[in-house]
């Protein structure tokens, strides 16, 4: 067993206050920074001249702290137990943290740390990180505006889907012994709103295809969707170079979805690699912008007849949908979808049985 000393020692500043400090013989390893070091400042300050009794009260009994804090020390380098090195996790901040983590996340998750910095008013350490500080939080979210908006609340399902993510992020702290328990255990979910999946039926999708639209792009990228099931953001950023020959023949898309992080290839079919164009570089739908979306969408859809609240992402759901009704197997439409979970893609499995349901009611033979 190699010998260790711990030693008290006093640094003096310039404004006469006296920091108490122990130096480490040999120097130790911080298990945190994995930097060699020799100090620990304890946060105990003496008096440099004291001049009443209680004064020299006091700096005996912060002395009489230090030097138990001394020992301690030595005890726990004598039995090879570092973790007193970490005690300044406690102290740092949850904001400077959480955001280190947010390179590699989905965009969820610097939304969630905005939402955070609005609640915390820019400041939180990890030691305030109790059961009843997060559910705080909790209720912030439920009642919180959109970042973007003074005036548009936060939907049910937005803040259950923050909330989630804001626990997977205590659930990381607390692997890396930012929190000293796991505080997911003692919080509740918040609850999600049943919401209507919109989405064409075969009849209203080849109503669409065949309608004129004042904008080429959009129209294809539209119908792309309904026919691959990706979503905006993925079509924003399909280039060329994704689409390539998929190993039983044909075509496919090699792409990270953005929300999701997940590496797929995606069979496509011959039509919905015609909607792309010719072949070139770069981005495939060039000129497609959320903006074009947001703002022309709506128009073509009605001029089309067809008189339901269509978004862009309506399109991915009506992929699901009519896939499922075709007779895709669940699993298959799961891994096209790149779902995570098959019970996501189950939603749409029960949309089109409750379909079914309600047309075994159409035939009625009079009694």
């Amino acid at each position: 067993m190699k010998a260790v000393k711990v030693t008290l020692r006093k640094r003096e500043y310039p404004s006469g206050k006296i920091a108490l400090y122990l130096d480490f013989y040999p120097a130790i390893r911080n298990p945190r920074t994995m930097q060699m070091t020799r100090r620990e400042y304890l946060g105990i300050y003496l008096m440099k001249s004291p001049r009443t009794a209680s004064d020299r009260k006091a700096n005996a009994m912060k002395l009489k702290q230090a030097e138990a804090i001394r020992a301690e020390r030595e005890i726990a380098l004598i039995n090879e137990q570092y973790g007193f090195l970490d005690k300044t996790k406690g102290r740092m901040s949850v904001l400077d943290y959480f955001y280190s983590i947010l390179l590699g996340k989905d965009k969820k998750w610097r939304i969630v740390y905005e939402h955070f910095n609005i609640f915390t008013k820019g400041k939180c350490v990890f030691d305030e990180l109790t059961v009843d500080f997060c559910n705080k939080f909790r209720e912030y979210l439920s009642t919180a505006n959109r970042i973007k908006s003074e005036k548009l609340k936060l939907s049910q399902n937005s803040a259950a889907g923050y909330w989630s993510t804001f626990r997977a992020f205590l659930a990381i702290a607390y692997k890396e012994g930012y929190l000293k328990e796991n505080i997911n255990d003692f919080l509740d979910k918040l609850e999600t709103q049943e919401t209507k999946r919109e989405y064409l039926t075969l009849e209203e999708l080849n109503t669409l295809a065949k309608s004129h639209c004042d904008y080429p792009v959009l129209k294809n990228a539209s119908i792309f969707s309904c026919l691959t099931g990706l979503r905006l953001s993925d079509i924003l950023q399909l280039e060329w170079k994704h689409i390539q020959d998929y190993p039983s023949g044909g075509k496919c898309i090699r792409i990270k979805t953005e929300k999701t992080e997940t590496e797929a290839s995606i069979p496509i079919s011959d039509q919905a690699l015609k909607l792309c164009g010719e072949p070139s570089e770069g981005i495939v739908f060039k000129g497609l912008t959320r903006q074009l979306v947001n703002g022309r969408l709506k128009a073509w859809v009605k001029s089309a007849g067809i008189d339901k609240y269509i978004t862009f992402h309506c399109f991915r759901h009506t992929y699901a949908t009519l896939m499922i009704a075709g007779g895709a197997d669940i699993y298959t439409v799961s891994k096209m979808l790149t779902h995570k979970n098959v019970s996501t893609t189950q939603i749409y499995a029960d949309l089109v049985n409750e379909k079914k349901k309600q047309a075994a009611e159409i035939i009625k033979i009079g009694e």
